[in-house]
């Protein structure tokens, strides 16, 4: 018991240093989390519960058949649940920038049974997502990472269908947080409206809905 106490503590003790770098190198260049040091972002965070994986796909009000993007999945931690959820005939697209990251999404995928999921490499903010595609897009930890924000939430906006939602995570916890004020700025510059607010200031789940109608 002792022993995997010491290990527990050893890996937590890892995680913070990592952490703790990450940050300090973040602060002088967007830099996401390389798909070698996955593990960090694999588990949900017992600390903030607004950020677990169930909380963010039980309140997106998924339905089957719907079209969700992941955008910046990472190792596919909501990827997965996501995909479940909109099924029978609903398809989930994990786009990241990383393609050690999407190796690691189709692995679990097959692993899992799961066949409704279509990996996409891509960089938000370049234009390549279709437009009017999807119902929900969720950003878990990601805006920070993202070297153009503006032309990322307009692209997302685009891509949404009308009514859509937009689903931001963001926990003080990671190295590029941002803060409420700043991406509820950015987001309505893209012309979302906010729906709903989740959480706290410092560990929260945005929902930005792309209105029926632009309002200029």
């Amino acid at each position: 018991m002792e022993n995997i106490l010491c290990y527990i503590l050893g890996i937590t003790a890892l995680a913070f240093l990592i952490s703790l770098l990450w940050r300090a190198v973040s602060n002088r260049q967007n830099l996401p989390c390389p798909s070698w040091l996955s593990w960090m972002v694999e588990l949900d965070n017992p600390f903030t519960r607004v950020s677990r994986a169930d909380f963010i796909v039980d309140h997106l009000q998924l339905e089957p058949g719907m079209k969700v993007l992941d955008a910046g999945c990472g190792p596919g931690r909501v990827t997965l649940p996501l995909a479940q959820a909109v099924l029978p005939g609903g398809k989930v697209t994990a786009l990241d920038m990383q393609p050690g990251m999407l190796d690691q999404v189709r692995a679990k995928a097959e692993a899992a049974g799961v066949n409704n999921i279509r990996t996409l490499h891509a960089e938000l903010g370049r234009g390549t997502l279709p437009q009017n595609e999807f119902d929900r897009a969720i950003l878990v930890s990601v805006l920070g990472e993202v070297p153009d924000q503006n032309a990322a939430l307009e692209e997302l906006f685009a891509a949404l269908k009308p009514g859509g939602i937009l689903s931001v995570t963001e926990v003080i916890f990671d190295p590029h947080f941002q803060p409420r004020s700043k991406v509820l700025q950015l987001s309505c510059a893209a012309g979302f409206h906010e729906k709903d607010f989740l959480g706290k200031k410092l560990a929260y789940t945005m929902h930005l809905e792309k209105p029926w109608k632009r309002v200029e």
